[in-house]
């Protein structure tokens, strides 16, 4: 029997303002041949399959497309990551269940609805599936009236613990009475989103620590030992907790920013027998080329020259770091990669963003001032003339006014 492990999709997201729709496309339609190609028997999909609980239209379309062809070739186990919503997710849980894929959006009073025993065509068991999906405050336990932060964690982290092992140990007796009455054994795999102490994460990856400090000290004794394989999502990047193979986060199959543009992107392999069991990655090609240029301006001009010569068709990030002030940087920049297929979608002047930085006054920090004080701040530190300011903040102020109004639905 062959399991596949991916999470972290983050259907809709963009980056920088670019759509990233026809890199995810692209994985999608890779997906769905490899598991064509290694007969995968069951797909695992461990949480945030949208990057917002309130998705486009484009990325609806791209999710529902996808199941829509995936009960050709296998049977599918979905959880909800922190940034999807339940509900939306389990909206069209009792569809999709009629094409094999189970969505599991959030926890319930009956445990077993968080048990899923698979079998193949000809009704065998194939393997038990707990499905844990990110679970909230408001899911694992009862708020008390003056309770410390730590009371809170200590709290949180035991709700957490309890609620995985009681889902463990009924699966743990399905299997027992499974082996029981069939003489076969199956594996038992769990699923999850959350945040393992001593955990790898990058630079802009978006992964926030929603339980205020307290995901980190998750340790991978929550999970009990007769666990066969435990398929996390939630960090992007891929690896293996606490030194245990048999739990570990398949990361992101996409760069979810330029911190993760050297990573290799994988899904994980399971291949299960009577008599062994391997754990094996397949490395996710890259549909957008994603590169981090630093340097002062000589640099920049060097590395865009070089890129242009192989016809890249990368997206860029680029840092300027010079010392020495570049008031036309960006007009210099898109002269270079004009004729190119480069696409400049983030230019950081270290230089001017030292000197707002510079600006703050003691006991201030970046969250106390509104986006039109910075704007300001950018001005002065720029120099631009004085009698230019008025014209640029109001057009400035109308592009943040306008924002709300945007229709996120209608992409």
């Amino acid at each position: 029997m062959k399991i596949l492990h991916t999470s972290d999709w983050h259907l809709g997201r963009s980056l920088y303002g670019q759509k990233r729709y026809a890199e995810h496309e692209a994985f999608l339609n890779w997906l769905i041949d490899l598991i064509e190609k290694e007969h995968i028997e069951i797909l695992l999909v461990s949480g945030d399959i949208f990057d917002t609980n309130t998705p486009s239209n484009q990325a609806q379309r791209l999710y529902y497309q996808f199941s829509r062809h995936l009960p050709r070739y296998c049977q599918a186990v979905i959880i909800a990551g922190n940034h999807d919503s339940a509900t939306f997710l389990n909206a069209s849980k009792e569809l999709l269940e009629c094409l094999n894929i189970f969505v599991v959006g959030q926890i319930s009073n009956n445990i077993q609805d968080e048990i899923f025993l698979l079998q193949d065509a000809q009704q065998n068991p194939q393997a038990i599936i707990c499905t844990v999906p990110y679970l909230r405050d408001k899911d694992i336990r009862t708020l008390e009236s003056g309770e410390s932060v730590q009371d809170k964690n200590q709290q949180l982290l035991k709700g957490i613990k309890q609620h995985y092992q009681q889902v463990s140990e009924y699966a743990l007796k399905l299997q027992q009475r499974i082996q029981k009455e069939k003489t076969i054994t199956i594996p038992i795999i769990a699923m999850g989103h959350l945040f393992t102490a001593g955990a790898k994460t990058v630079e802009g990856d978006g992964v926030r620590d929603l339980y205020v400090g307290s995901l980190n000290h998750v340790t991978a004794d929550i999970f009990p030992d007769h666990l066969d394989y435990v398929a996390l999502g939630h960090l992007h990047t891929p690896q293996v907790v606490a030194g245990k193979t048999h739990i570990r986060y398949s990361g992101s199959p996409i760069p979810i920013g330029f911190g993760e543009c050297s990573q290799t992107k994988q899904v994980i392999l399971l291949e299960f027998s009577s008599t062994s069991f391997e754990i094996n990655s397949i490395e996710v090609p890259v549909f957008q080329k994603l590169i981090r240029i630093q340097g002062d301006l000589t640099k920049i001009i060097q590395d865009i020259q070089l890129l242009k010569k192989t016809s890249s068709k990368a997206w860029l990030e680029i840092e300027y770091t010079g010392e020495e002030r570049e008031p036309r940087l960006r007009e210099k920049i898109e002269e270079v990669i004009f004729g190119s297929e480069l696409k400049v979608l983030k230019i950081k002047n270290n230089l001017i963003y030292n000197r707002v930085m510079n600006t703050l006054e003691q006991q201030e920090n970046l969250q106390d001032l509104t986006p039109i004080d910075v704007f300001k701040r950018c001005l002065t530190a720029s120099e631009i003339p004085e009698n230019q300011h008025n014209l640029l903040i109001s057009a400035y102020n109308d592009i943040i006014q306008n924002l709300p109004d945007l229709d996120i639905n209608a992409e």
